[in-house]
């Protein structure tokens, strides 16, 4: 029998997947607003992102651009602060 894992575990997670995406683009994207937003979710709030992730980069930044329609799965608040892009901070 596998033990859940806690919230914090779940949290620590999606941090390092939401950093280590392939490419430096989505790094910045998806890790920048994990970074900017987390501290504030509770479980539907890391249930969305956790969905969000297992979905490809492509597709996920397309949406945060509003170059794709976000499916209905997605839609809502989270996408909306993710389509803000004001959590991005790209080094110099």
């Amino acid at each position: 029998m596998t033990d859940m894992p806690t919230f914090d575990q779940r949290l620590a997670r999606a941090k390092f997947r939401a950093w280590h995406r392939g490419t430096r683009e989505a790094d910045y994207m998806i890790g920048g607003f994990f970074d900017r937003y987390h501290a504030d979710w509770g479980e539907p709030e890391m249930d969305w992102f956790e969905d969000l992730l297992a979905e490809d980069d492509v597709d996920v930044m397309a949406w945060a651009l509003k170059t794709q329609p976000v499916p209905e799965r997605f839609r809502g608040a989270q996408i909306e602060k993710m389509q803000a892009l004001d959590y991005v901070d790209i080094p110099r």
